[in-house]
């Protein structure tokens, strides 16, 4: 007598039904993003390649080595496609519901199944992105590959995790609050000077050091740094401090979320 196939759990059955959610959502929004035309999902990493490629040529053009004695290719690399990353989440969540109100008619898309999508969209192209350029600079020996693999992941998947969960909370409060969506682009730009890209935490005062630090994405940049360029440069860093703020900034994002969900009308 053959025993009874065991049914998958609750859990394990819903988990299944929201990848193939966010697979779909995803596949939909590659092709509402980038369309059919010219080089169509390429544009997905080609994007934010160019971007951090002008600004590498114009950092190299402009021999900005004071900024630092590490190799300007490399350091450009590293900062710009670590700010992309952490920046661009935020901006695709906000104001992302509405346009997608429509999906909400079928009980199984929720609103985080929208952020998850776009969430995994914009990882992708920026990783992408990153691990392009460093291949093509490595080939012309524009720059050598990072000392530390690890550490690098690493560091890439810390400011990922942050870009997660400072998007979650801000899409979640947009919904809300429409004064969120015109507030976050003046202040990202705002921040951006101040997230590590354009400089070392060892070139600033001490004092400089210890406030800066608060900054949850410098940490992250300063860890990735330190695996790319090892020994080369002294790095200060608190992965401890940075894991409980996006710990924190992924439970308050859920939280709201979980809020709006149930004051979100489908069309």
């Amino acid at each position: 007598m053959t025993e009874p196939v065991p049914q998958r759990s609750a859990l394990a059955t819903a988990f299944a039904v929201q990848q193939r959610v966010v697979a779909a959502l995803l596949l939909r929004e590659i092709i509402t993003r980038y369309g059919r035309h010219n080089i169509g999902f390429l544009w997905l990493f080609v994007e934010p390649m160019l971007f951090t490629l002008a600004v590498t040529l114009l950092w190299v053009g402009l021999e900005l080595n004071h900024v630092s004695s590490l190799p300007i290719t490399a350091f450009a690399v590293t900062g710009y496609s670590s700010i992309l990353l952490w920046r661009n989440m935020p901006g695709r969540l906000i104001g992302s519901v509405g346009p997608n109100l429509a999906l909400m008619y079928h009980r199984q898309v929720k609103i985080i199944d929208i952020f998850f999508a776009r969430l995994l969209l914009e990882f992708m192209g920026a990783t992408i992105s990153f691990i392009v350029l460093t291949v093509v600079f490595t080939t012309f020996d524009w720059m050598s590959l990072p000392e530390d693999l690890l550490k690098v992941t690493l560091g890439w998947l810390m400011l990922t995790w942050f870009g997660c969960g400072l998007a979650i909370l801000l899409g979640a409060l947009a919904e809300e609050y429409e004064i969120i969506e015109k507030l976050w682009h003046p202040f990202a730009y705002l921040i951006m000077p101040l997230s590590g890209a354009g400089f070392i935490v060892d070139s600033l005062p001490k004092v400089a050091q210890e406030w800066i630090l608060w900054l949850p994405m410098i940490n992250a940049t300063e860890y990735l740094r330190e695996g790319y360029f090892g020994s080369a440069m002294v790095a200060h860093y608190d992965m401890g401090y940075m894991a409980v703020a996006n710990l924190l900034l992924t439970a308050l994002g859920l939280a709201k979320t979980r809020v709006v969900s149930q004051k979100v009308v489908p069309e």
